[in-house]
């Protein structure tokens, strides 16, 4: 494919998710209708991703392995993936979820309509969070509430990986998070707010883990870096001129 006719690059960090990366590459392909390409990003040279991607090219061939060289992890992996795409918008995406892809069109089109970050959320609007352990759903749950309440950070779901923005966005932020999680996805939600940038928010269903294996949540690991932002926020936010976000809901009857 023609790198300049890429409109959306789309991101996906794995770590051994040969099973789910297959049923991952066929979604995409039925929903997302734009010029796009699907980077994959791996640490691991021995990762079970790996052969299942490079079988998969043969019928895919907009998707492409990008080795992570920054040191393990999702952040980095992400840092590796913005350097590497190829379009003018981004979309970061958990290789475990399905659901969230129902969403794109409505991220592209408010990306089409003059929003520089359009972040998914399964708190508002409709969305849901199902599935999973009870102690990150209620900490996320209760986390993005205070968060939004007392930072006055427009979106509903800051902690949240799916969002897609304009690649020119990492011009006017710096990223500082620890590569810890996907703590970097947070930062730079909360600092295109900072920037003065246009914000949106769509909702989605979400299911956590439905095929795939174990997450890789870690309390002990993520929470002390998503606290530092949940400060930084509350610190910075408020004393810029905030934007109103523009949002698409879901049917009140869906």
């Amino acid at each position: 494919m023609n790198h300049a006719s890429i409109k959306l690059s789309i991101l996906i960090p794995v770590k051994n998710e040969g099973i789910s990366i297959g049923i991952m590459l066929k979604f995409l392909k039925a929903v997302v209708e734009i010029p796009h390409e699907v980077l994959i990003i791996y640490d691991d040279p021995a990762d079970d991703t790996i052969p299942v991607v490079k079988k998969a090219q043969l019928k895919y061939p907009n998707v492409r392995l990008v080795h992570n060289t920054l040191g393990k992890g999702a952040s980095n992996a992400i840092r590796v993936g913005i350097d590497s795409a190829a379009g003018e918008y981004i979309l970061v995406l958990a290789a475990d979820e399905l659901l969230p892809l129902l969403a794109i069109e409505s991220m592209i089109k408010l990306m089409d309509l003059g929003c520089d970050l359009v972040s998914c959320t399964r708190y508002a609007h409709g969305g849901k969070r199902l599935g999973g352990s009870w102690l990150p759903k209620t900490l996320s749950y209760i986390g993005n509430w205070i968060f939004h309440i007392f930072s006055g950070y427009v979106l509903t779901d800051a902690t949240t990986g799916i969002k897609m923005f304009r690649k020119s966005l990492l011009k006017a932020i710096k990223l500082e998070s620890a590569p810890i999680g996907w703590a970097i996805m947070y930062e730079i939600g909360i600092k295109a707010q900072a920037a003065g940038l246009q914000l949106g928010e769509v909702p989605i269903i979400s299911i956590d883990r439905i095929y795939g294996g174990k997450s890789s949540f870690s309390f002990k690991y993520w929470f002390g870096e998503y606290l530092r932002w949940f400060f930084w926020g509350i610190k910075h936010l408020r004393r810029i001129k905030v934007k109103e976000p523009i949002v698409l809901s879901f049917p009140k009857n869906f």
